[in-house]
């Protein structure tokens, strides 16, 4: 087992064990990556103010988030393909965030089912939803999701259309993906992978195949989902899903205030400042950047939540810092599962969990609900 002391380290151990076409998928951006990058390099210059001669014993880190109770205030982001990254990869992925106390998002675009997810997990997880056009079938999903008795239903908006992504193109990573030559003898290096895709039947978008109309298998899963982009999304769709999901509802995409006041109007209970982690927009703020005023603007009405570019403890608590209640993570997890399924999702969790508590302890805080912006230097972060 490699000595694993930081979210890097788990990076590097996945891009050896992942095939290409799947760890790009998970590492990437869109366009020139311009949003992708600031995601995590405008944590940078956000500063601390370390605080001495203060009392650091007994602290927390226990929080809530949407009414749950959380080990710390972090989330598992929903991540399309997760088990691609690792057979089982979602199955897996919960029963750590489940064992840690912190919540797992499902993505509509996973591999396992809702059903699967369920069938191995004892607590309730979150469900991530995109409204496509077939309003039957997103109708169909949301009672699954309800059946399952997931506990939160995280509404995608900025998705309506796809972002040009150079990688996935290249690598011809589509659903299905295309196992062109390139693709087959890459696979062929890593023999980890393929010996656990060999030992699973999950291996297919398992909440659409069997499910949508038409979409018996694979081959015809394609054209399916080129055809469900719906362009004329509006807040209307976002009532009518309210309306019939009838539980905890986090709207995600936020990065503009005038949205964040519609989402408060919509009668969400927390919105979620995310820039598809830069895959959508290439040229939009970093999500640390847009955070602040979003938080200022609403966040006396809705809780606000955060994600993109977080790489470690410390940024979760500069984000906390600028307004989040809670934040997710999802290449952080995905390097974990990449690189030591199970195991390195939880290891990530611990990670995240350790450095934390100490930068938290090094600015005075004892308790993580008291974080807020005094504890970084003025002048060092965006308003």
């Amino acid at each position: 087992m490699p000595i694993i002391t930081t979210i890097e380290d788990l990076r590097v151990l996945a891009q050896r064990r992942v095939p290409r076409m799947f760890y790009d998928y998970a590492d990437s951006g869109s366009w020139t990556e311009s949003t992708y990058r600031a995601n995590s390099s405008e944590f940078a210059p956000i500063k601390f103010r370390q605080r001495v001669a203060v009392d650091m014993s007994n602290r927390t880190l226990a929080s809530t988030m949407v009414g749950q109770e959380v080990a710390m205030p972090v989330a598992l982001a929903p991540t399309g393909l997760t088990g691609m990254q690792h057979a089982d990869g979602e199955i897996l992925a919960a029963r750590a965030a489940e064992r840690f106390g912190v919540p797992f998002t499902l993505s509509t675009m996973s591999i396992c089912s809702i059903e699967d997810v369920a069938a191995h997990t004892t607590k309730p997880f979150w469900f991530q939803l995109y409204v496509m056009k077939d309003r039957d079938f997103i109708a169909r999903l949301i009672e699954r999701a309800r059946a399952a008795n997931c506990s939160a239903l995280v509404l995608t908006l900025d998705l309506q259309v796809l972002g040009q992504r150079h990688k996935d193109v290249r690598n011809g990573l589509s659903a299905p993906p295309r196992l062109t030559l390139p693709n087959i003898v890459n696979m062929a290096t890593k023999p980890r992978w393929c010996l656990g895709m060999l030992g699973t039947k999950r291996r297919y978008f398992g909440n659409i195949v069997g499910h949508a109309p038409k979409v018996a298998d694979m081959s015809s899963l394609s054209s399916w989902t080129a055809q469900q982009f719906d362009l004329t999304l509006s807040w209307k769709d976002v009532e009518w899903v309210k309306q019939r999901w009838g539980g905890k509802l986090i709207i995600k995409g936020i990065l503009d205030a005038e949205d964040a006041r519609l989402a408060v109007a919509s009668g969400a209970d927390a919105l979620i400042v995310s820039n598809h982690g830069g895959r959508q927009l290439d040229g939009a703020q970093s999500s640390i950047a847009a955070l602040p005023a979003i938080a200022d603007a609403v966040g006396s009405d809705i809780e606000v939540h955060m994600d993109g570019g977080i790489r470690s403890g410390q940024d979760v608590i500069k984000a906390l810092a600028l307004g989040a209640k809670g934040v997710y993570i999802g290449r952080p997890f995905l390097y974990g599962l990449g690189a030591l399924g199970e195991a390195g999702v939880t290891r990530c969790l611990e990670i995240i969990r350790t450095e934390l508590d100490l930068t938290m302890a090094f600015c005075g805080l004892r308790d993580v609900r008291k974080v807020d912006r005094s504890i970084l230097l003025p002048g060092s972060y965006p308003v």
